[in-house]
């Protein structure tokens, strides 16, 4: 089930999955987080990625984490995020995804939506019991068995995310660099990563990025030692190299802004680095792009595209999604323009960018309903400002 036309190298990854699977080398349960997630491996039993199944998110009827069912029934008031839409975490972390490829960020490891089955994922009972019936009708009696559509237990559809090496989370890291500060040239290189996941965030609206979620990759080069003079010289000459991989998205894309009194903050706004303002490079590499409406619209094209292969996917509560990321586009656009910093950006009135139900006209509603500005579209689906 999993083809990649356009991507022959994620389609080798995906056979040497499956290949691993075959024998018997099967995916691993993660311990830790809310919901069922599995680091995948190939035959040489080395992590090669993470997969995250719709049927076990949190709100999913198979989540094997048995906290949050108690935690869903005994205090559902609580319970997940008001502002997202269920059950479709996996969406959110291949959207992420697409989000990344399309304003050149480079942040997230590459992500798409994926079929796998294996043994070792959280099934019903009644799907455990239907398939060794079928294997023993195959076994006993070969005829009826090869009757059956399939055989063995059904796919799981999720996210696989690659697996990315030599990183570590950020706390870690952020901790050192107090102690410990960079060279300047790798603190220009760490900035710059830093403010690509400040963008990817933003637009995305992501509710639950930490310092534990995102994680940094620092290189220093080797201290020299039992090395020629040479070599010494022409490893002091290279510069450390740092990296910043953005993983966990899968709470994200929400239907509305967050209430005030879960207000999901970004918590790398508490961080120095957000109180410097955005660099010129970003501002090179994301203004134009985000400026450039029919940009904004092959993104919500793209996204549309990937949300409505969801068994559970409603359009007018798509385009409540896409209203949120735009006027999360819109205010980027402003901060970028006036050279403001990421913590002066998440400190920007929050608005949606709505279609009217015409469909050739729109609206940009600030939430406070100071103001509402009106502006015309040729788009029939999407509105620009």
């Amino acid at each position: 089930m999993n083809f990649f036309l356009d991507d022959p190298e994620f389609a080798e990854i995906m056979q040497q999955v499956e290949q691993a699977i075959e024998n018997e080398v099967f995916p691993e349960r993660i311990s830790q987080g809310s919901s069922g997630s599995y680091f995948v491996k190939d035959s040489k039993r080395k992590i090669i990625g993470v997969f995250k199944p719709k049927s076990e998110e949190p709100y999913g009827h198979l989540n094997p984490k048995w906290t949050k069912y108690f935690h869903k029934i005994c205090c559902p008031c609580c319970f997940g995020r008001g502002c997202l839409v269920p059950n479709q975490g996996y969406l959110s972390e291949t959207g992420a995804y697409l989000v990344d490829s399309k304003l050149g960020l480079g942040v997230v490891p590459k992500t798409k939506v994926v079929w796998i089955v294996s043994e070792t994922f959280n099934y019903s009972a009644i799907d455990r019991a239907k398939s060794r019936g079928k294997k023993y009708a195959l076994e006993k009696v070969p005829k009826v068995g090869k009757k059956f559509h399939r055989i063995g237990l059904p796919p799981k559809v999720g996210s696989f995310q690659l697996f990315v090496e030599g990183y570590k989370e950020a706390d870690y890291w952020l901790r050192k660099f107090e102690t410990d500060p960079l060279p300047e040239n790798t603190r220009k290189q760490f900035q710059s990563q830093f403010e690509k996941l400040v963008v990817l965030d933003y637009v995305i609206r992501n509710t639950d990025r930490g310092n534990d979620n995102w994680l940094v990759k620092y290189e220093k080069p080797s201290d020299g030692t039992d090395l020629s003079d040479k070599e010494i010289q022409w490893i002091n000459e290279k510069e450390p190299i740092i990296k910043i991989a953005a993983i966990d998205n899968g709470l994200a894309f929400p239907f509305k802004h967050p209430d005030e009194w879960r207000a999901y903050p970004f918590h790398w706004a508490w961080l120095p680095q957000a109180k410097v303002p955005f660099s010129q490079e970003t501002i090179d590499l994301i203004l134009p792009r985000i400026s450039d409406m029919n940009f904004v619209q092959d993104l919500c094209e793209d996204l549309y595209e990937l949300f409505k292969t969801d068994k559970g996917f409603d359009k007018a509560t798509f385009e409540n999604q896409i209203s949120v990321m735009r006027g999360q586009i819109l205010n980027l656009t402003q901060a970028l323009k006036d050279e403001r910093s990421p913590l002066q950006l998440v400190q920007m009135p929050r608005v949606i960018v709505e279609r009217s139900h015409g469909g050739s006209q729109g609206r940009i509603v600030p939430l406070s309903n100071a103001f509402t500005q009106t502006f015309h579209s040729r788009k029939p689906f999407f509105s620009s400002w």
